[in-house]
C-alpha cells in the first residue's frame, strides 16, 4: 500500500512538521485551514489547500465531515491528525477509514479503548502496569485533598484543575467540563489523587503491523503551568540519576517494560506515549496513554536519529519496524515558546508577530546530526496570533553532547532572539534553563511553586540596562529622524553649536512605565540627563553603539532597534526591551480611569461574578472570558466597590475594551 497524498487534520506548526516529512519522501500534501489561517505559513506551503468555513475549532478543526470531504476533494489519499483537535477521536479515525482513506494513526479499537481515561486505567491495571487510583468526583472527602480534575477525552492541560478546598470542588469541576467540551467536545472529568511534587515520564512506543513493539526512550515534561508542559528533554534526569546508582531493574528497564505492556495489551499500532507519573525513588504510576504523535517527539528524534513522522507514514503503508531499534545518544532539551505573560497568570497574547529570529538556528522540522539548535515553528514574520487556537508559536530544541551542554546553548539561543510584536515567555525560559535546580535535574511539576514565578518570570534585563536600551531607542529614533528631514541631514538631531534645551522623547515600558529620554549632542559630544560619562560612538537608525563608564573602564555597547508602528523593539545582550513611542501631547481620549478592568484580549464573556454595587475583595473575580480555548478570569486589582459593569454573559469583547470599573478604597480615601 503506498501513499501518494496526505491531507493533515491540523495547522500551524504540526502541519508544517508533518509536510516537511513529506516533501523529504515525495509526498504530496494537501492542508485545511479556517478563515482565522487563511494565510497561515501550513497553508502556503502545502501543495493544495481546502477552506474550513469558520473561525473557532468547533467551526473547523473539529469538523471530521468536512476534512474528509477536503482529503476527497483534493485527491488525497491519507490523513494525518497531528495532535489535539480530532488526533484522539475514534469516530474520526473510524469515518476516515470508511472513506477509503488511510489513517496515519493507530487502529480503531485502540484509540477507543485509551479515549476514555477512566477504562484505560482500568484496562492498564488489569494489564499489570502501575496506576493511581480512580476517584468519582461525588465521593471526594475533605481527607482526600488535593484532587486533580482531568478530561477524559483529551490532554495538553485542558479541562485539568487541581483542588485543595472541598467547599470549591462542585466549580472546579464545572468549569472543567466546559472547557473539555469546548477543546475536545466531550465534557467528561474525573479525580485521582494529586501528587504535589512528581515527575512527569513518557515513554514513545512504536509499533508496526507485523508485532513488533518499540519503546524508544523516555522523556521528562516534568516543568509545566497549568498542567501543560513547557519544558521537555530526553533522556530524562530522574531516571540517569536513579540508573546511575541502581543495583537491580533499572528504572529505564522498568518504564520500558510497563509502556510495552500497554502498547501490547491494547494490540497498538504506530507512534504513541505512554506517560508516567514518577517519585523521586523511581516509583511510577500509569497516567494516560496518547494515541498520537506527542507535541515533544522531537527531542526522543534527537537522541535516536529517528524521523517519528517518516516511521508513522510507513507504518500506515504496512512496511515493518526496522530490525533493529536504535540506542539513544546525547541529550536534548525543548521549550515551547508561548505568546503569553508568565507573570500576569499566564495571560494569552494575541496580535502580529512582527520578527522571529533564533539565532544560530541549525535546521527546522529536521533531526540535528551535530550539536546544534532545531526550530519546529508555527509563524513567521509577519504571522497573525488570534484568540481561537491555543497561542504556542515555536518549538526551540537544541542538542548536544551533554545535558549541561545541551541547557547552556538552548539559554544562548533564546537570550540573543529577536522577538518582536508580542509579549512571550521566553524570559522565563531562560531562567529556568539556567536555574542551579533545572541544572542539577531537579525538575518536578512544583518548580514554578518552588522556585517563585515571579523571580522565573523577571525580565532578563536589569533596571538600568533597560534605561540604557531606551537611550539607545531615543537616539535611533532621532537618527531615523534626521534621514527624512529636508535640512540639517549631516548633523545628528540634538546637535548644538551654542547651549540649548535638551531634546526629548518619551517612551512608555512595559516592564517599568514612562521613561522620557533628555539628552543634547554638542561639542563636547552626547549628554543624557541621568548618565555621566556616556559616549556615542554610531547611530544609525536601526543601530547604536554606545561606550558605557564602569568601574574598571568603558565598554561598548551595541544594541540593535526595529520599529514597528510605535512599537520599537531593542534587542542587546543586556536583554530585550520593547517599548511604545509616546506622543509628544497625549490625547486626554485615550486615558482610562483609574480602577478600569481592561479585556487582555478578544474573548467571549462567559460568566459574571459580580454586579454594579457589590463590594469587592483584591483578586476578587469579576467576570470570566473564553479565548485561546480556556478560561481566564478578570479579577479586581483592588479591594472597593463595583462601580461600573459594561458587558453581559455572552459578549464578544474586544482587546482593551473597558469590562468593568472599580473604585477602590485608597481612592475613596483621597477624595
Amino acid at each position: 500500500m503506498e501513499i501518494d497524498n496526505v491531507l493533515v487534520a491540523n495547522r500551524g506548526e504540526i502541519a508544517r512538521r508533518v509536510f516537511a516529512t513529506c516533501r523529504r519522501m515525495g509526498i504530496a500534501t494537501t492542508a485545511v485551514y479556517s478563515d482565522a489561517d487563511a494565510n497561515a505559513p501550513h497553508v502556503a506551503e502545502a501543495d493544495a489547500a481546502v477552506r474550513l468555513p469558520g473561525n473557532t475549532p468547533g467551526e473547523t478543526y473539529l469538523r471530521a465531515e468536512l476534512i474528509i470531504e477536503a482529503a476527497l476533494a483534493a485527491g488525497a489519499d491519507a490523513i494525518h491528525p497531528g495532535y489535539g483537535f480530532l488526533s484522539e477521536n475514534a469516530e474520526f479515525a473510524k469515518a476516515v477509514q470508511a472513506a477509503g482513506l488511510i489513517w496515519i494513526g493507530p487502529p480503531v479499537t485502540a484509540i477507543e479503548q485509551m479515549g476514555s481515561k477512566v477504562e484505560s486505567k482500568k484496562m492498564m491495571d488489569a494489564a499489570g502496569v502501575p496506576v493511581l487510583k480512580q476517584l468519582d468526583p461525588a465521593e471526594v472527602t475533605a481527607d482526600m485533598l488535593p484532587v486533580l480534575i482531568k478530561a477524559s477525552a483529551g490532554g495538553g492541560g485542558r479541562g485539568m484543575r487541581v483542588v485543595r478546598e472541598l467547599a470549591e470542588l462542585t466549580d472546579q469541576i464545572e468549569a472543567a467540563q466546559r472547557e473539555a467540551a469546548s477543546a475536545f467536545g466531550d465534557p467528561t472529568v474525573f479525580c485521582e489523587r494529586y501528587l504535589e511534587t512528581g515527575r512527569h515520564i513518557e515513554v514513545q512506543v512504536m509499533a508496526d503491523t507485523h508485532g513488533t513493539v518499540w519503546a524508544v526512550g523516555e522523556r521528562e515534561c516534568s516543568i509545566q503551568r497549568r498542567h501543560q508542559k513547557v519544558v521537555e528533554e530526553a533522556p530524562s534526569p530522574l531516571v540517569e540519576k536513579i540508573d546511575a546508582v541502581a543495583g537491580g531493574a533499572s528504572m529505564r528497564a522498568r518504564l520500558f517494560e510497563a509502556a510495552t505492556l500497554a502498547t501490547e495489551a491494547i494490540g497498538y499500532e504506530g507512534a504513541g506515549t505512554v506517560e508516567f507519573l514518577a517519585d523521586e525513588k523511581g516509583e511510577f504510576f500509569f497516567l494516560e496513554m496518547n494515541t498520537r504523535l506527542q507535541v515533544e517527539h522531537p527531542v526522543t528524534e534527537q537522541v535516536t536519529g529517528l524521523d517519528l513522522v517518516r516511521l508513522q507514514l510507513q507504518v500506515a503503508a504496512g512496511r515493518p519496524l526496522p530490525a533493529e531499534q536504535p540506542r539513544m545518544r546525547g541529550h536534548s532539551i525543548e521549550v515551547r515558546l508561548y505568546a503569553e505573560d508568565p507573570a500576569q497568570d499566564w495571560q494569552p497574547q494575541s496580535g502580529t508577530v512582527h520578527k522571529l529570529d533564533i539565532p544560530g538556528t541549525t535546521g527546522e522540522f529536521t533531526v540535528l546530526t551535530e550539536p546544534g539548535v532545531r526550530l519546529d515553528t508555527g509563524v513567521v514574520d509577519g504571522s497573525v496570533v488570534g484568540v481561537h487556537y491555543d497561542p504556542m508559536l515555536s518549538k526551540v530544541i537544541s542538542f548536544a553532547e551533554t545535558r549541561d551542554e545541551a541547557a547552556h546553548l538552548l539559554a544562548s539561543a533564546l537570550a540573543r532572539a529577536e522577538i518582536h510584536g508580542l509579549v512571550t515567555n521566553r524570559d522565563l525560559l531562560v531562567r529556568v534553563l539556567r536555574h542551579p535546580a533545572f541544572l542539577a535535574g531537579d525538575t518536578d511539576t512544583a518548580f514554578f511553586a518552588t522556585h517563585g514565578l515571579d523571580k522565573l518570570s523577571a525580565p532578563l534585563v536589569s533596571e538600568n540596562d533597560e534605561k540604557l536600551s531606551i537611550v539607545a531607542a531615543a537616539l535611533a529614533d532621532a537618527a531615523a529622524n534626521r534621514r527624512t528631514a529636508r535640512i540639517g541631514r549631516g548633523l545628528p538631531s540634538g546637535w548644538r553649536n551654542l547651549p540649548s534645551q535638551p531634546q526629548s522623547k518619551s517612551y512608555d515600558s512595559r516592564l517599568s512605565g514612562k521613561h522620557e529620554v533628555r539628552y543634547t549632542i554638542g561639542r563636547d559630544g552626547l549628554a543624557v540627563e541621568g548618565f555621566d560619562g556616556l559616549e556615542l560612538l554610531d547611530a544609525t537608525p536601526d543601530s547604536v553603539s554606545l561606550s558605557v563608564p564602569g568601574e574598571r573602564g568603558a565598554v561598548r555597547r551595541t544594541f540593535r532597534i526595529a520599529r514597528y508602528g510605535d512599537l520599537v523593539a531593542v534587542d542587546s545582550p543586556l536583554g530585550p526591551v520593547a517599548l511604545r513611542r509616546l506622543p509628544r501631547f497625549e490625547d486626554p481620549a485615550d486615558q482610562v480611569a483609574e480602577g478600569s478592568l481592561l479585556a487582555p484580549m478578544p474573548g467571549s464573556v462567559i460568566r459574571l461574578g459580580a454586579a454594579v454595587g457589590d463590594r469587592v475583595e483584591k483578586g476578587q473575580p469579576i467576570l470570566w472570558l473564553e479565548a485561546m480555548k480556556m478560561e481566564h478570569t478578570i479579577a479586581a486589582p483592588a479591594a472597593g466597590v463595583l462601580s461600573e459593569l459594561n458587558v453581559t454573559a455572552g459578549q464578544q469583547v474586544e482587546v482593551g475594551a473597558v469590562l468593568a470599573v472599580v473604585h477602590s478604597e485608597d481612592s475613596e480615601g483621597q477624595e
